[in-house]
C-alpha cells in the first residue's frame, strides 16, 4: 500500500510541473526576446538564457520524477518505494535544484529581470494581473521588476519547503527495517540542507545587488561579476586595515577587496593566508605582494570578521560553494598553509609581470612551481620562501636572435649555487659550479660543433672569470694552453701545446707569453731564450739541433724576411742527453699536482663535512643531463631529462651502510671496485670527473710526450684522492652507527692502500691517454726494439740460442734432431710473457713478469733432470729468447709504465729485479737484434752483471 505523504508527493510534484511550465511560458521566454546593444545589457541576456535552460531541466527531472511516483501509485506490490527517482537520483535532483538556483541568483546580482523589465515595460505592464494570478503578496503598485523576481523565487521556495516537509513525514512513517529507509532519511536530510543553502543563496545575493548601488560606477564596473557574492561588508561589522589604511574592506566569495577613495586593492582568496597568531585586537594576513593586519574594537566583531574570511579562503580553495552553508563540514578552522595557484605579480622588481603556478607557503612561492615571464623567460624548478631554492630549469631568451639560453641547475636563494649544466643557445654549454649565479669552482665551457670558433675550456673560475689551473682547447689554432689563468687571461706559469706537436713552455702575463722560456719542436730541437707575446723568437738565447749542433747569439724576424740570427754555430758538441731535449718533461713543478684540480675535490670534501646529505648530492658531486640539444620555444626543453636516484637520501643510507660494512681487505676491493664502476655513488661522480679532466689535458693533440711526466704524477694524486675520499664516507658512515672513528693512518699505511688498492681499480679509465703518452715518450727505442724482434725471428730455435749464446747444457732439447717429441718447450713462458699486455694492472703484469722466470726455470730443471736455480748470466740469454718469440710490441712503454706505476713496496725486491731484467732483454734487443741477420750477436755473458739466484733476490 501507499502511504498518504506519497500522493502528497504526487499533488505536489503535479502542481509544481505545471507551475514551472507557466514560468517558462509566461516570463521566461519574453525575457529572452530582446535584444540588447550594450555590454551589460548582453551579459543580462545571456544569464536569463541560461536561467531558461535550467529551468528546463528542473521540469524534467520534476516530470521523471512524476512518472515515477504515478508507477508506483498504480503498482504499489510490484513497485517498491526504493524505486522513486526522488529516492535513488537524490543527489541529482539535488544537484539541478542548486544550479537553478545559483543561476536565478546570478540574475538578481545583475539586476537581469529590473533591465528586461525596462526594455518591454508596455508589455510587461499588460502581464501585471496574469503574474497576480500565478504569486500570492504582489504589490499590484510595486515595479515589473520586483515582480519578475517574485515569479521566479517563490514557487521554488515554497516547492522546496514542502518538499522537505513531506519527505521528513515519509521518513517517520517508514519502519526502520524498510530496504528504503536510508533513502527517505538520505533526500529528507538533502532536502532540508537545501532549504538552508537556498537562503543563504538569495540573502547573499540581494546584499550584492544591494552593494553596488552604493559603489561608483567605476567601482562596480571593476567588481561586478555574475558569479561574485558578498560575505561581509566593513559598513556592517566594523574593521580597520593598516597599513593600507582601507576606507572599506569587502569579503566576496572569491576576493578580499580594499577600498580606497575610487581606487580598489583586490585579493585573490586563494592567495589569501590568516596567520594564526592574533593578540587578540587584530589579525594578521598575508598575500604574494601584501600583508596587512585587521583590527576592531569589538572582539566579536574581529572573531567574526575572522571566522568569515577564514571560511571564504577555504571554500574558494575547494572550487566549489559550502553545502548547506558557508563553513559547514569545515574540518579546521585554519587556512591550509600550502596550496597550488597561479599568480602574476604585479609590483615592480624582477618579478613584475612574471606569472607564478605552483605551490605556495604563507604567501610565497615554496615547493615545486613554473614562473614564466611575459619576454619569454621561464623557471621550472623548487622554491623556497618565494626564491628558486634547489633544482631548476630557467630558459631565458637572448636579445638578437630567437634562440635561448637554458639553465638546467641547483639554485640557493634565488640565485644559481652549486653544479649545473648550462647551454648558452646554440653555440656554448657550461657544465660545472655557480656560487651566487656566476661560475665559480671547476666547470667546463665548450663551444658547439656548430660554433663558429670551436674551443674548450676544462678547469677552475672564481666569480665568472677562468681563474686558477686550467685546460683550454682553440680549434682554430690548434693550440691547447696548459696552466694558471687570472681574470678571464692567461696569467703565470703555462704551457703550449700545439697540434704539430711543439711545446712552448714559460711564463704568461695577461694572456700572452713574454720573458725567457722553452720551445721544444716536433723534431726535438729545443730553443731557450727569450719570446715575444705572440711566441716568435726575440733577444739572446740557444738552439740544440737533434743532432747535437747548438746555436748560441741573437734572434729577431723581420715581417715576410723570415727568422735572423747573429751568433756561434757549434758543430763539435758532444750529441745532446735524450733527458734534456727528446725526453725533457714540461710542467714538472710549475704547477704542484696536488693544488691542480681541487675544484674537482673541494665539493666532495664539502659533502662529506656537511655529513653525506643525500639532498645535497646533486647540487655538491653534479649529475649527467642528455647532450644539447637545439633550444626551441617549447616547454619541452624546460624539463631536465638528468639521471636521478630514485630517494637521493635513502640511497645515500644505503651507499653509507655498504662502506661502513666492507672493510675487510677482500671486501674493500669489492667495495671500491662497485663504487668507482657506478656513475650514481659520489666515488664514482668524482673518478668520473677526474677522468673529464685527464682526458681535456692529454688526449687529442695535448697527448705530447713531453708531458707524460705530467699526467703520471696526476694519475697518481688521483688515486690518493679518491682513497682520501673513501676515508671520509667511511668517518661519516661509523658516526652515523654510532661507532669508534676510524684510526688516522701513517703515512707508509696510506702510500700501501693507495698503490695496492685504489691505483688498479681506477687505472683503467686513464689508461688509455696515459699509455699513449709512453708510446710517444718511448716510440724511438721501441722502434729500434720491433726492428730487433723482426731480425731475429728469422732465425729458428736452435740458431737463435747460438747467437744468444745460451749453454748447450741448458737448450731446452735432448738432442740436436729438435724432433717434435723430442723438444722441452719455452711455449708456456712465451705465452705468459704476452699476458702483460692483457692487463692495465701493474701488479698483474709483474705476476705474469714472474710466472714467466719460473716457466723458464722449469723448462731448465727438467732438461737438466734435477732442480736447477738461474744465475742471471744463464737467465738473460734464456728471456731474450723468450721475450723475441713473444713479440710483444711498445715493450718499452709497457716496461717504464709498469715501474712508475707499481706499488713502491716492490722496490728493490722480486720483481724489481725480474722488470730490470726484462728491460736488460729490451736495451740487448734494440742495441744488437738490428744487426743479427747479417752477423753473430756478440756474447752476452760478458756485459751481465752476476747475480744471485731469484729466490735469493
Amino acid at each position: 500500500m501507499c502511504s498518504p505523504e506519497e500522493a502528497a508527493l504526487l499533488q505536489q510534484e503535479e502542481v509544481f510541473s505545471a507551475t514551472l511550465a507557466r514560468i517558462s511560458n509566461l516570463v521566461l521566454q519574453p525575457l529572452l526576446t530582446a535584444e540588447p546593444s550594450d555590454p551589460r545589457g548582453r551579459e543580462c541576456l545571456r544569464l536569463l538564457q541560461q536561467l531558461h535552460r535550467c529551468a528546463q531541466q528542473l521540469w524534467e527531472v520534476t516530470e521523471r520524477s512524476l512518472r515515477s511516483l504515478r508507477e508506483r501509485l498504480r503498482h504499489p506490490e510490484a513497485i517498491g518505494l526504493e524505486s522513486l527517482l526522488l529516492l535513488h537520483e537524490a543527489d541529482h535532483v539535488l544537484q539541478v535544484h542548486m544550479e537553478y538556483i545559483e543561476s536565478y541568483t546570478s540574475c538578481v546580482v545583475m539586476q537581469a529581470f529590473q533591465k528586461a523589465a525596462k526594455q518591454r515595460r508596455d508589455y510587461w505592464r499588460g502581464q501585471r494581473k496574469a503574474l497576480r494570478q500565478l504569486l500570492w503578496g504582489v504589490n499590484p503598485k510595486g515595479s515589473m521588476g520586483t515582480a519578475l523576481v517574485q515569479a521566479l523565487r517563490q514557487p521554488l521556495t515554497h516547492h522546496v519547503q514542502k518538499y522537505a516537509l513531506l519527505l521528513r513525514s515519509l521518513g517517520d512513517t517508514v519502519g526502520e527495517c524498510h530496504p528504503a529507509r536510508e533513502l527517505v532519511v538520505h533526500t529528507a536530510a538533502l532536502f532540508g540542507d537545501l532549504q538552508s543553502f537556498m537562503k543563504q543563496a538569495l540573502d547573499q545575493a540581494e546584499a550584492t545587488q544591494a552593494l553596488w548601488h552604493t559603489l561608483s560606477s567605476r567601482l562596480r564596473d571593476a567588481l561586478c561579476t555574475p558569479a561574485r557574492r558578498l560575505l561581509q561588508d566593513s559598513q556592517d561589522v566594523p574593521v580597520t586595515v593598516t597599513p593600507l589604511r582601507a576606507e572599506r574592506a569587502l569579503l566576496f566569495d572569491d576576493v578580499l577587496v580594499l577600498l580606497q577613495g575610487h581606487s580598489a586593492h583586490t585579493f585573490d582568496l586563494k592567495l589569501v593566508w590568516v596567520d594564526r597568531e592574533q593578540d587578540g585586537c587584530a589579525f594578521h594576513l598575508l598575500t604574494p605582494e601584501e600583508e596587512f593586519f585587521f583590527g576592531s574594537k569589538s572582539p566579536q566583531d574581529l572573531v567574526v570578521w575572522r571566522y568569515m574570511v577564514t571560511q571564504a579562503v577555504c571554500q574558494a580553495l575547494r572550487g566549489k560553494k559550502d553545502f548547506p552553508v558557508l563553513g559547514a563540514g569545515l574540518a579546521s578552522c585554519e587556512t591550509p598553509t600550502c596550496r597550488s595557484v597561479a599568480y602574476t605579480f604585479l609590483a615592480e622588481g624582477r618579478l613584475c609581470q612574471a606569472t607564478y603556478e605552483g605551490e605556495w607557503c604563507r604567501g610565497r612561492p615554496h615547493g615545486k612551481g613554473t614562473l614564466k615571464w611575459p619576454d619569454g623567460q621561464n623557471h621550472v624548478g623548487s622554491f623556497c620562501q618565494g626564491l628558486e631554492h634547489g633544482f631548476g630549469v630557467c630558459l631565458v631568451p637572448q636579445a638578437s636572435e630567437d634562440t635561448f639560453d637554458c639553465y638546467k641547475c641547483h639554485w640557493r636563494e634565488g640565485s644559481m649555487c652549486g653544479y649545473g649544466v648550462c647551454e648558452y643557445g646554440a653555440d656554448e654549454v657550461y657544465k660545472g659550479y655557480f656560487q651566487a649565479g656566476l661560475r665559480h669552482g671547476f666547470g667546463v665551457l665548450e663551444s658547439t660543433p656548430q660554433a663558429p670558433h670551436p674551443c674548450k675550456y676544462t678547469g677552475h673560475w672564481e666569480r665568472g672569470q677562468r681563474s686558477g689551473y686550467g685546460i683550454q682547447e682553440d680549434g682554430d689554432r690548434g693550440e691547447r694552453y696548459i696552466g694558471m689563468w687570472q681574470a678571464d687571461q692567461r696569467h703565470g706559469p703555462g704551457l703550449l701545446v700545439t697540434q704539430a706537436g711543439a711545446c712552448y713552455q714559460g711564463t704568461f702575463q695577461a694572456d700572452k707569453m713574454a720573458g725567457p722560456g722553452i720551445l721544444l719542436s716536433e723534431d726535438d730541437s729545443l730553443y731557450e731564450g727569450n719570446f715575444t707575446r705572440d711566441l716568435t723568437l726575440l733577444g739572446k738565447g740557444k738552439v740544440t739541433f737533434p743532432n747535437g749542433y747548438t746555436l748560441e747569439g741573437s734572434f729577431d724576424s723581420v715581417a715576410r724576411r723570415g727568422l735572423y740570427t747573429q751568433g756561434v754555430l757549434d758543430m763539435a758538441a758532444p750529441p745532446p742527453d735524450p733527458s734534456s731535449t727528446c725526453k725533457r718533461q714540461l710542467g714538472l713543478g710549475a704547477f704542484p699536482v696536488e693544488s691542480r684540480w681541487q675544484g674537482v675535490c673541494g665539493p666532495f670534501r664539502d659533502f662529506v663535512r656537511a655529513g653525506c646529505p643525500g639532498d645535497l648530492q646533486e647540487a655538491l658531486l653534479g649529475f649527467h643531463v642528455q647532450s644539447l640539444r637545439e633550444l626551441r620555444e617549447s616547454q619541452e626543453y624546460l624539463c631536465c631529462e638528468r639521471t636521478l636516484l630514485d630517494d637521493g637520501v635513502g640511497r645515500m643510507e644505503d651507499i653509507l651502510e655498504e662502506v661502513a660494512r666492507h672493510r675487510e681487505p677482500e671486501a674493500l676491493q669489492q667495495c671500491l671496485r662497485k663504487a668507482l664502476s657506478s656513475s650514481l655513488h659520489p666515488l664514482g661522480k668524482l673518478l668520473r670527473t677526474l677522468m673529464l679532466t685527464f682526458q681535456a689535458t692529454y688526449a687529442g693533440f695535448g697527448a705530447n710526450k713531453h708531458l707524460q711526466g705530467l699526467a703520471q704524477e696526476e694519475v697518481k694524486q688521483h688515486a690518493q684522492e679518491l682513497w682520501a675520499a673513501y676515508r671520509g664516507l667511511l668517518q661519516v658512515a661509523l658516526q652515523r652507527k654510532g661507532e669508534a672513528p676510524a684510526e688516522e693512518e701513517d703515512a707508509e699505511t696510506r702510500k700501501l692502500q693507495v698503490h695496492g688498492l685504489v691505483l688498479p681499480l681506477m687505472l683503467p679509465s686513464f689508461y688509455a691517454e696515459l699509455f699513449t703518452l709512453y708510446l710517444l715518450l718511448h716510440e724511438r727505442e721501441d722502434s729500434l726494439y720491433s726492428q730487433g724482434i723482426a731480425n731475429l725471428s728469422l732465425f729458428p730455435d736452435t740458431r737463435l740460442l747460438e747467437l744468444l749464446d745460451v749453454q748447450q747444457h741448458l737448450w731446452p732439447l735432448k738432442d740436436l734432431m729438435l724432433t717434435t717429441n723430442q723438444r722441452h718447450s719455452l711455449v708456456s713462458a712465451t705465452e705468459c710473457l704476452q699476458k702483460i699486455v692483457t692487463t692495465v694492472d701493474p701488479r698483474e703484469k709483474l705476476e705474469a713478469l714472474e710466472r714467466t722466470y719460473e716457466e723458464i726455470e722449469a723448462t731448465v730443471s727438467q732438461v737438466l733432470g734435477q732442480e736447477h736455480k738461474l744465475p742471471m748470466d744463464d737467465l738473460l740469454p734464456l728471456l731474450i729468447y723468450v721475450v723475441v718469440r713473444a713479440r710483444i710490441q711498445h715493450l718499452g712503454a709497457e716496461i717504464h709504465l709498469t715501474r712508475d706505476m707499481m706499488d713502491p713496496s716492490h722496490t728493490g725486491g722480486r720483481y724489481d729485479f725480474l722488470l730490470t731484467a726484462l728491460e736488460s732483454c729490451y736495451q740487448h734487443i734494440q742495441r744488437d737484434g738490428r744487426h743479427a741477420s747479417t752477423a753473430h750477436l756478440p756474447g752476452l755473458q760478458g756485459g751481465a752483471v752476476a747475480r744471485p739466484p731469484l729466490d735469493q733476490a
